[in-house]
């Protein structure tokens, strides 16, 4: 079925996440290598379960949110990518997080640049950014090859999370 929420690039199909994706997104979750940078750290099966069912009522609400990307041949899960309200009040983020097995591979770049491209041009979100921890260099070249510019700091629990913004621009032609 085609929606207006599912993208498709060149190696990657991405889809709103589903029912059908909580086997895959409980495997993501629980690697520290994957998720342990993100907010709130590693989830357990429970958590993972009942943050499906908010992303789920989120895509609903706003028509943006929270994608499972899959590679285009042969259908393998290999993270996600989203857009979320964050709770911090910062605005609209754009967010992923990949298994080890698919980084170093330009995926991540590929479905963080179509997320940001969807947000901009068909939720029509005038500002979307980004919050990456300064020591984390594979996700700020990512925010830095989609043409995310770094805007601002902030220090939590003493670490500095850097923040990346992308502005809409009206069409001038």
């Amino acid at each position: 079925m085609i929606t207006p929420w599912r993208l498709q690039t060149a190696r990657l199909t991405m889809t709103p996440v589903a029912p059908a994706d909580l086997r895959d997104l409980t495997r993501l979750k629980a690697d520290p290598l994957a998720f342990a940078q993100m907010l709130g750290g590693v989830r357990s099966p429970l958590q993972t379960a009942e943050e499906l069912a908010l992303d789920i009522q989120y895509w609903g609400k706003h028509g943006f949110g929270i994608w499972s990307v899959r590679q285009l041949a042969g259908g393998a899960f290999v993270g996600i990518t989203g857009l979320m309200h964050r709770q911090d009040g910062l605005g609209i983020a754009l967010r992923f997080a990949y298994f080890q097995s698919a980084r170093g591979l330009g995926l991540a770049s590929e479905a963080a640049s179509a997320a940001l491209i969807y947000g901009h041009e068909t939720a029509m979100l005038p500002k979307i950014i980004a919050v990456a921890r300064e020591q984390n260099h594979a996700s700020r070249t990512i925010l830095g090859a989609i043409g995310m510019a770094e805007s601002g700091f902030f220090l939590r629990h003493g670490i500095r999370l850097l923040i990346y913004k992308s502005e809409r621009h009206a069409n001038t032609g």
